[in-house]
């Protein structure tokens, strides 16, 4: 028998579950995203420089933190015996990070001009609390991807599943907000927080019953991984994660994947005030079409990785497209134009969301294959390392292009080299980190189907 068929299956139920969290966790990220270094620098007026610093140290952080926060979050308790692997944590960085994001729309009310590292050192406390209770809550829901979702089938339908709301909570990120907000009124950006708080929260209330751990797999992760995990440093699970080869080259491929969807959902503000000359509400113009797009191919995504059954092929496939309707953002300037490129774009974009969590659960597969114990805390920080990196990229982008060609911090106004910079921003730069990506991934992953195959067998033997 098929060790895919023989594995056990969640219900649909528990997979919209699971989706509902992703659905939150990406609301409240692109929130941030969309907002966050385009308010300090364009509304509160702080100087670029210190802007994208503040954002370098916040990525910085956000990296080291991750993989120290998986090996934390890796170690059994008593707590994880009663409640699960991943449910207390779950609850402890999910609701503190959902209200942390007010915290970064509210600096204190200080010319930016004559105390401008006051505002740089709200920004970097309020960025930190953010990040390190989202960081608690991000390593463990994909760490607990794998372990809820076991055959590779069942990995790529829970995936077909809960991509979509994960792509809605993307959009609502970059509809709601601006629904609230007003250019040049900051008071405006407090009202969109507490709507995005309030949102989400429901949203992760609703999760709760998704992040339930499986009986069957939390008495195996508390028995065995108890015997396993002492002994072993930091130091010595990073060592032994980054030692493998498929591992590493998604790790690349993901960070300059997660480099271009933040530099261009950054841009959305500073394109529709800047290049569009329209005001924030048409911001849900610019989100509506690549939702679309990625939707409506999610079904079709699905229907070829299964034909395909090779995860490998399937992503090269949605990363090219992706590639390819990223560069035209160099030279559009009209809002039909975003409005049809965004949807081709978002057919590419989903087909990565669909088909990277199976990825990634292939790649953790053949570390349990390996090291015959469960490190998907280490993985999954690690891979949020890699993830937050993005985030450095996307900083030291913005202030080079915005000080190379002149963007005014707090102007309404900007001059043709500073709109100019913004088409670069916004295609150019990642274009370039996205056709590195697919060149990376094409020519150093190395699971195979095969390799895959075995992988599952090995650890059905092992009883993991």
């Amino acid at each position: 028998m098929n060790t895919n068929e023989s594995e056990r299956a969640s219900s649909k139920i528990s997979m919209i579950s699971y989706g509902l969290g992703r659905c939150a966790r990406q609301f409240v990220a692109n929130a941030f995203i969309a907002f966050g270094f385009y308010f300090y620098e364009t509304e509160v007026g702080l100087n670029v420089v210190l802007t994208s610093l503040a954002f370098i140290l916040y990525g910085v952080w956000n990296a080291v933190n991750d993989p120290l926060i998986g090996v934390l979050t890796n170690k059994t308790s008593k707590l994880n015996k009663k409640f699960g692997r991943f449910f207390p944590w779950l609850l402890f960085g999910g609701i503190p990070w959902i209200f942390c994001y007010l915290l970064i729309f509210t600096p204190p009310n200080t010319n930016p001009k004559e105390n401008p590292w006051v505002i740089f050192g709200w920004l970097i406390l309020s960025t930190f609390l953010f990040d390190t209770f989202a960081s608690i809550f991000d390593v463990n829901f994909y760490a607990f991807f794998p372990n809820k979702f076991r055959s590779v089938k069942e990995r790529r339908i829970a995936s077909g599943i809960s991509v979509p709301m994960g792509i809605i909570g993307i959009i609502f990120g970059g509809i709601i907000p601006p629904m609230f907000v007003t250019y040049g009124v900051r008071q405006s950006y407090i009202i969109q927080a507490g709507a995005v708080i309030i949102i989400a929260l429901i949203l992760l209330g609703i999760a709760l019953p998704g992040f339930r751990d499986d009986p069957v797999m939390k008495t195996i992760f508390y028995s065995k991984e108890k015997k396993k995990e002492e002994g072993e440093s930091v130091f010595q699970a990073f060592k032994s994660a980054l030692r493998q080869k498929s591992f590493i080259t998604f790790l690349l491929m993901y960070m300059l994947f997660i480099s271009l969807t933040i530099c261009i959902q950054t841009s959305v503000p500073y394109i529709v005030r800047f290049i569009l000359n329209m005001p924030a509400s048409i911001q849900v113009f610019l989100q509506i079409p690549f939702l679309l797009g990625a939707i409506l191919s999610i079904p079709l995504w699905i229907k070829l990785a299964q034909k395909l059954n090779d995860n490998k092929k399937t992503l090269i496939l949605a990363s090219v497209i992706l590639t390819i309707f990223t560069f035209p953002f160099i030279f559009i300037n009209t809002l039909l134009g975003y409005f049809i490129v965004l949807i081709f774009w978002g057919i590419g974009l989903g087909g990565c969301y669909v088909i990277l969590p199976p990825v990634m659960g292939d790649v953790i597969d053949e570390s349990i294959a390996r090291h015959e114990k469960h490190e998907e805390g280490v993985y999954y920080g690690l891979r949020q390392f890699f993830s937050r990196l993005a985030i450095v990229i996307q900083s030291i982008t913005f202030a080079i292009i915005h000080t190379m060609t002149g963007f005014k911090e707090g102007s309404i106004e900007q001059t043709a080299n500073a709109v100019w910079g913004i088409h670069l921003q916004v295609g150019l730069a990642p274009g370039i980190y996205m056709l590195i990506a697919v060149l990376l991934f094409w020519k150093w992953y190395d699971l195979t189907p095969q390799k895959i195959e075995k992988n599952k067998i090995k650890i059905k033997e092992l009883g993991l």
